[in-house]
């Protein structure tokens, strides 16, 4: 279940009474913004935050309740992705763990035709590896139709086809999604791309946190070798978690290249890091969906990117 925030029943010039459904509630938040000036409570047990603010005038009594899937809602708004889903797919619910080396996973997938992939093959490609429910990707492809492709890969198959359903909805042409193991997949699909690979994003992919588990994790020695090599001079990687331990296991697979891939703080120094290297912001331009529900769950997002030398 996701966390709460428990807001006023009645704030500025806004007045609701009553439950509201998830998407109407959205709606209203989003044609009336509201400032909220918040005293949080984290309460662990019911994973819950509790956010208080005073309209002005008098509190209320009645209390509504804004969950963080609705966070993620309004961030990715303007997408407006439609909530009709084929009846083929049927409702979506996310398996948290797959385990990745299933007998299923194993095989490589088949290369698509990147001409029919996308209309036209040889700009930049993005590649999301662990993309989820597609919608980060989807927002950047929107706003960059003709400057790059994207393709996201994802090992959820019903994540992936709803991702499809989206994109076809959209009617964009430069993004594409997989339902493939980048563990398996990933060198022979961008080996066989006719343009450039200029940015790898691995974001918040499963902890796996068991010891006999950690073979599971998708950055492994052969991943990191082959995005080293498939990138073009001057690619970018750009890997991020909510779990410390993940984030340092991610830190110390692509930091083990440093004469080919060296962290962004040691070439630009614009790009603003913590004294542990970790960068501070998101610098794509919006968060993910795992990223909106830890930063309001009041987690720390550990984030690093690096840069292909010539």
């Amino acid at each position: 279940m996701g966390s709460w925030v428990c807001l006023p029943s009645g704030v500025g010039s806004v007045t609701v009474s009553g439950a509201l459904p998830r998407r109407a509630l959205s709606a209203l938040l989003l044609q009336n913004p509201i400032s909220l000036l918040p005293s949080y409570q984290f309460h662990h047990n019911r994973r819950r935050v509790c956010a208080s603010a005073s309209s002005g005038a008098k509190e209320l009594q009645q209390q509504q309740y804004l969950r963080s899937p609705d966070l993620v809602g309004l961030e990715y708004a303007d997408l407006n992705l439609t909530h009709k889903i084929s009846e083929e797919l049927g409702h979506v619910r996310i398996r948290q763990h797959v385990n990745p080396l299933s007998s299923s996973l194993s095989v490589p997938v088949e290369v698509p035709d990147w001409n029919q992939v996308f209309r036209d093959p040889t700009l930049p490609l993005m590649v999301d590896i662990g993309c989820g429910s597609g919608r980060f990707l989807i927002w950047l492809a929107k706003r960059n139709l003709v400057m790059r492709n994207y393709l996201g890969l994802e090992i959820r198959k019903k994540l992936v086809k709803r991702a499809e359903f989206w994109v076809k909805d959209l009617a964009l042409s430069n993004i594409y999604f997989m339902f493939a193991n980048a563990t398996t997949s990933f060198q022979q699909l961008v080996s066989t791309y006719p343009g450039p690979l200029m940015l790898v994003s691995i974001l918040c992919p499963d902890p796996y946190f068991k010891k006999r588990h950690h073979k599971r994790r998708v950055v492994q020695k052969p991943l990191v070798d082959s995005i080293a090599s498939n990138l073009m001079p001057s690619g970018q990687v750009f890997i991020q978690s909510d779990v410390l331990e993940v984030a340092l296991d991610m830190r110390n697979q692509f930091g083990s290249q440093p004469q080919v891939l060296k962290h962004i703080h040691e070439i630009d120094s614009s790009v603003l890091c913590d004294s542990e290297g970790w960068v501070l912001s998101n610098p794509m331009g919006i968060r993910t969906e795992r990223e909106i529900h830890a930063e309001f769950e009041g987690a720390k997002i550990y984030r690093r990117i690096y840069q292909k030398q010539m």
